[in-house]
């Protein structure tokens, strides 16, 4: 596990708050997938034609004067929408075109399939997700703005219209049968008894060896062993404690040793492959939690609700991968084509007609002067803080 490896590679999130991430991990998805700076507003006139496939399109731009209008006046120097607009554009130009571009991928595959999104079904779903955590969705947009820095219309255009679109173009994997072994699974999971440990993490076979042996020889010392040697900065501090271990975490070799530990056993040294490499756990066990419900009828609706919503965000991630796979992208900011999941740089690659490439940017008056400039902000996923 070591630095960069999240303690989740074992564990899993509290059940006080799968809803809460359900919802906001919707959200990262969708701003992962570069969505999340876009701006989606009904046309003209569609409250009489918001059923109509292709309803919901991104607004032209407003057309460009001959002559740039003045946006501000410092001194006697005006600063012209040109110059704003190449300002923009060297700051947030990639970012923002990316989001463009993503939003007409899922566009123009509603369109292809006759698929659409409506206003009303917008303020039903905000409704509706502001409703599992027994909020108002005023309320529930007002946390979604503290939390996530993501405001009520840009929730609406930019996450909730996506995020349907997205659902209804994969809403037929999206269908498939729950089965009762499926929420005999996520019960266990979520509500069956969990085995409380300690965790010695090291990233050396050799080292989880001879730390092994201090334990067995000291039982009683695994918690000073694990501040001194464990690898595992989340739990290192804590003395090795890590939050109970439930069934079908995810992580079969922890589950099959913990499961078998008595109170006070130690496991043998543990492999576990992860993104930064091979780890080696230690753990030692100190007891059960109690089962939270112990009839699966009691939340059998509820987890049925669960399982479809993490199947139907599955499909939606492989639907948007797909449809962008499919389309081809040529970027004139960029000077890159991408399809079929490649990309490559296209130094021949000319914009059409009347579409203009960014000219060099030329010094501003703050420039000139000495004022400095703030940095554009890191690319990030916004929304996330």
């Amino acid at each position: 596990m070591g630095a960069g490896t999240p303690l989740s590679a074992i564990t899993s999130p509290t059940r006080t708050s799968r809803w809460r991430m359900i919802a906001l991990g919707t959200v990262a998805m969708l701003v992962a997938g570069g969505i999340a700076s876009q701006f989606w507003k009904a046309q003209p006139g569609s409250a009489a034609t918001e059923d109509a496939p292709g309803s919901a399109k991104l607004n032209a731009a407003p057309a460009r004067k001959a002559t740039s209008a003045s946006v501000a006046k410092v001194g006697k120097e005006i600063v012209t929408e040109d110059m704003l607009a190449r300002e923009c554009i060297a700051r947030h130009g990639r970012e923002v075109l990316d989001d463009l571009i993503n939003r007409l991928i899922i566009q123009q595959a509603c369109e292809a399939e006759g698929k659409v999104v409506s206003q009303t079904e917008v303020e039903q779903e905000i409704v509706k997700i502001a409703k599992r955590f027994n909020l108002d969705p005023v309320e529930w947009q007002k946390m979604l703005l503290s939390e996530r820095n993501i405001t009520p219309e840009q929730y609406r255009i930019s996450v909730i219209w996506p995020m349907l679109a997205l659902r209804k173009l994969a809403e037929t994997s999206a269908q498939e049968k729950i089965d009762d072994e499926e929420l005999v699974t996520e019960f266990e999971r979520q509500y069956g008894e969990r085995v409380k440990c300690r965790m010695i993490m090291l990233d050396n076979l050799r080292r989880a060896q001879d730390v092994w042996n201090q334990c067995k020889k000291a039982p009683d010392n695994f918690e000073k062993l694990a501040q001194e040697h464990s690898v595992d900065p989340n739990s290192k501090s804590l003395g090795g404690a890590i939050p109970p271990i439930p069934m079908h975490s995810g992580n079969e070799t922890i589950e099959k040793a913990v499961f078998k530990l008595e109170k006070g056993e130690i496991s043998g040294v543990v492999e576990i492959p992860t993104e930064a490499g091979t780890r080696y756990a230690i753990l030692k066990c100190e007891g059960r939690t109690e089962p939270v419900v112990d009839d699966i009828e009691e939340v059998r609706e509820q987890l049925y609700e669960e399982l479809v919503e993490r199947k139907t965000q599955e499909s939606v991630a492989k639907v948007f991968a797909k449809i962008k796979a499919d389309t081809r992208v040529d970027n004139y900011l960029t000077n890159t084509t991408s399809h079929s999941e490649t990309a490559t740089v296209n130094p021949a690659a000319k914009a059409p007609a009347g579409a203009k490439k960014p000219s060099n940017i030329k010094q501003t008056s703050a420039e000139k002067t000495g004022v400095a400039r703030p940095k554009a902000p890191a690319a990030s996923a916004a929304g996330s803080k």
